[in-house]
């Protein structure tokens, strides 16, 4: 659909024809509309889809609208008296928050005095405070400094007509729902609000009832769609050595033009980038942990193309707009499952083709296979010439389809497939399995232990028993004689408790303690002198006590001489005491 059918002004129509754009999206093409039309707005949609021209578009609309005389006037505002903006948009990470004030300025390039502003971690609070407190338009921010400058009373939210929740479910997962409802109980009540998130399930959906009004949904390309324009590998490495090794081949192929290598941590983020730096790469890190300023440069420094690679993490995969990256490179896997979708859309964006690597080692089975479960698709599996893996390859199964084995508890409770343990019309939980020699049957839920013999048995299958060659058993498990208490009392058992056990005697074999011989010279167990008494011979201590201090000691041999003062062997000497 064209842009000129959306009902778009004319001044944001010539910014877009100005950025190679004619024709919408279908996530544009389905929520502009609705949200010039000032309805709220559920839309799901994947990364590199255009979503963020979806909301930007009519938040500009928004803007000249209030103006009136065809978009160039301006609002009369009384001198002094803080208004605020008039659309605020909501991001969960600054690399965020950046492209979507990018798009805003680079959409309303022909309105006369866009006033857009910024509010970000890790910028001066000093021109911070002077944005808020001079004409606005548009605001974008993060949810904690935001809530900083409203705490303070320089940021005020009255006048919003338009709220903006971009990447909501990135937002509740990094802990800002609390934050979230806080701003939106700033804002008017007649606001129109529109979110957009990944999934509405859960936490996300309670979240969008609680402050949407009526909302329409829009969904256009999950998760669970293919990256057309994405190839996805997966290598296996035996360990990491193997790892950096299949890295460093990836990173040499000369149609890599840029790319984007993901750890998990920004300690390994650092390491990487140091490691890869010396052995030639243009690279450097982007994580979290570095100062916004930091963070800045290196951004702008691939977009100028001055770096080759860039190793980032989970956090600064929201954000990163660069249409030249042609690979993704998932060094460490990411948390969780969702993340690998966002990584992955770093590369094949406006309409170009991309290349999504994913090295992962034995300990990443679990994780690989949530990922498939996620998206619905299996990573096909690649291999280097020469740097094949030298143990075998794991093998992950694709998850069941639906139904197929009675759903996600499997056919517990209903009937299974012809030939799965049992053939036939029997069935597990039809009725006890009961030993052919006798016994208690088992009634585990209805889950046999084993298989019966006879009719749907396996072939060249011979029950356990005589069938085998074994003599049936003779008696259950209850039938056995019980204990000989006087036998007990000769073997030294007698006030043990082992009389109901069912234990039958050991024959010839003395009992414990019994007939053994002393070792070096000591008595028995059970027969030996305090621990603190004199000794005879090579017994342990020399026939004195080595300084253990104070109190009865209630060994082996009963209550031991008293620690406080010296034994009637003599003065204390040597030892632990000392």
């Amino acid at each position: 659909m064209s842009f000129e059918n959306l009902g778009l002004h004319e001044s944001l129509l010539r910014a877009v024809k100005d950025s190679g754009y004619e024709n919408a999206t279908e996530v544009q093409a389905e929520a502009i509309p609705r949200a010039l039309a000032g309805k709220d707005l559920m839309v799901s949609s994947r990364t590199g889809s255009g979503k963020t021209a979806s909301f930007i578009l009519p938040a500009l609309q928004k803007v000249l609208e209030a103006r009136g005389n065809n978009g160039q006037g301006f609002p009369k505002r009384e001198k002094g008296k803080i208004y605020g903006p008039r659309v605020l948009v909501l991001a969960p990470t600054r690399e965020l928050a950046m492209q979507v004030s990018k798009a805003a300025q680079t959409y309303g390039r022909h309105i006369q005095g866009l006033k857009v502003a910024t509010v970000l971690g890790g910028m001066p609070y000093a021109l911070q405070i002077r944005q808020l407190t001079g004409p606005l338009d548009i605001l974008i921010a993060t949810p904690g400094r935001l809530l900083d400058h409203l705490s303070s009373g320089k940021c005020v939210l009255e006048n919003v007509e338009m709220l903006v929740l971009d990447e909501a479910d990135r937002m509740l997962d990094m802990g800002f729902i609390d934050d979230i409802k806080l701003v939106a109980e700033a804002t008017p009540a007649t606001r129109q609000t529109v979110m957009f998130s990944a999934t509405f399930a859960g936490h996300v959906g309670r979240l969008a009832h609680d402050l949407l009004n009526e909302p329409e949904r829009v969904d256009v390309a999950s998760h669970t769609e293919t990256h057309e324009n994405i190839e996805q590998r997966l290598h296996w490495a035996d360990n990491n050595n193997h790892r950096d090794q299949l890295l460093e081949h990836i990173l040499a192929e000369r149609d890599l033009d840029q790319a984007v290598v993901f750890t998990s941590t920004q300690r390994d983020a650092d390491w990487l980038a140091e490691r890869l730096s010396e052995i030639g790469h243009a690279v450097a890190p982007l994580h979290g942990g570095m100062p916004q300023g930091r963070r800045n440069r290196t951004l702008m420094a691939l977009r100028r193309r001055e770096l080759r690679v860039l190793v980032a993490t989970d956090v600064a995969a929201r954000g990163i707009d660069v249409p030249t990256i042609s690979h993704v490179i998932n060094y460490g896997l990411p948390m969780k499952a969702e993340d690998y979708v966002h990584r992955i859309g770093r590369t094949g964006r406006a309409g170009r083709s991309g290349l999504a690597v994913t090295i992962a080692v034995r300990d990443d089975v679990s994780m690989i296979r949530r990922i498939q479960q996620f998206t619905t698709q299996q990573i096909p599996v690649s291999r280097i010439e020469g740097l094949e893996p030298k143990t075998q390859e794991p093998r992950i199964f694709p998850p069941r389809p639906e139904g197929e084995r009675g759903g996600r508890f499997g056919d517990r409770f209903g009937d299974r497939q012809p030939g799965f343990a049992f053939k036939g019309d029997k069935r597990f939980g039809s009725k006890p399995f009961q030993r052919e020699g006798g016994g208690k049957p088992f009634h585990g839920g209805g889950k046999p232990f084993g298989r019966p013999a006879g009719e749907g048995a396996p072939r060249d299958f011979a029950p356990r028993g005589e069938g085998r060659g074994f003599e049936p058993r003779q008696q259950g498990f209850n039938d056995r004689k019980p204990f000989d208490r006087s036998a007990g009392a000769e073997r030294g058992f007698e006030n043990r408790g082992f009389e109901n056990r069912g234990f039958a005697p050991r024959g010839d074999r003395p009992g414990f303690g019994e007939g053994k011989p002393s070792f070096g010279g000591k008595p028995s167990f059970g027969g030996k002198p305090s621990f603190h008494g004199n000794r005879e011979g090579g017994n342990f201590g020399g026939g004195e006590a080595r300084g253990f201090g104070g109190g009865e000691r209630r060994g082996p041999g009963g209550p031991g001489a008293k620690r406080n003062g010296p034994p009637a062997g003599g003065p204390r000497r040597g030892g632990f005491g000392r």
